[in-house]
């Protein structure tokens, strides 16, 4: 398998795209550290099933992405429990949708907290071992929002703007180490996040649920189709692979030509 005797750590990997990135990384060979929350029982079955089926060690991190000590602390934890981290997978991310007149402080803060300032949080953990040991894959999941805005969308958009912008600064940074560091820009996949923003663009918009699927989400990508995580999870296996050693510093989309406009 491509990825033996590699190890990951993927944010927000309980559910949907962070998920099957990392089942889809362990099915290639490498260790997995999944991290989220959710229900104890739930967690448990998706863990020890990545390492029944895949025959791969799996472990997971409670780690708050909004508290820099427990993301460091989550990066110690995979470093001790599998020799070092040779991939990290930024995934984790939340949304609020509201326009800027009323959007709450504290929701900002903690889009910012969780989308932007844990990547920074976890790179900057992870590099040093990566340095030492010649090799890393860092993909951040940034978004179609990373190129382009949508409106009631601001503590999202700036979040994955500033992604694309210090995914290259460290790609310059390590591209003498045998590291490579990229982002990438779905569309709209079919996950939680997705669903659960309908409700509050229904009512910021004044939409009904199919006109917000119908009218606001899929008119965006051309192909009229959700992205699945499935495809997600398989770019980044790409990306992690010796055939993308040359790929760094890109924000790369996978958005149904949403961004191509």
């Amino acid at each position: 398998m491509t990825l033996s005797n590699r190890a990951a750590v993927v944010t927000g990997s309980t559910s949907g795209i962070g998920l099957a990135i990392a089942r889809a990384l362990a099915k290639e060979g490498a260790n997995v550290m999944i991290n989220g929350f959710g229900k104890p029982e739930d967690i448990e079955k998706e863990r020890a099933g990545i390492e029944a089926e895949f025959g791969v060690k799996a472990i997971h991190s409670p780690a708050d992405m909004t508290k820099p000590d427990q993301i460091a602390g989550m990066i110690a934890e995979a470093e001790a429990a599998f020799g070092g981290v040779d991939i990290l997978v930024n995934n984790a991310g939340i949304q609020f949708v509201s326009p800027i007149e009323d959007f709450p402080i504290e929701k900002w803060d903690q889009i910012i907290a969780i989308n932007l300032s844990a990547v920074f949080h976890a790179m900057r953990a992870s590099v040093p071992g990566m340095k030492a040991r010649g090799w890393g894959r860092i993909v951040s999941t940034a978004s179609a929002h990373s190129k382009v805005a949508s409106p009631f969308k601001g503590a999202y958009v700036a979040a994955k703007h500033a992604i694309d912008g210090l995914s290259k600064t460290v790609a310059l940074e390590t591209a003498t180490h045998g590291i490579t560091v990229n982002c990438i820009s779905p569309g709209y996949v079919w996950t939680p996040l997705v669903e659960n923003q309908i409700p509050e663009t229904m009512k910021a918009r004044g939409l009904t649920r199919e006109q917000v699927i119908n009218d606001v989400l899929l008119p965006a990508q051309p192909t009229k189709s959700f992205v699945t995580p499935e495809e997600v999870a398989a770019f980044v296996v790409f990306l992690c692979s010796d055939a993308a050693k040359q790929i760094t510093g890109a924000n790369l989309s996978i958005d149904g030509g949403w961004t191509a406009a």
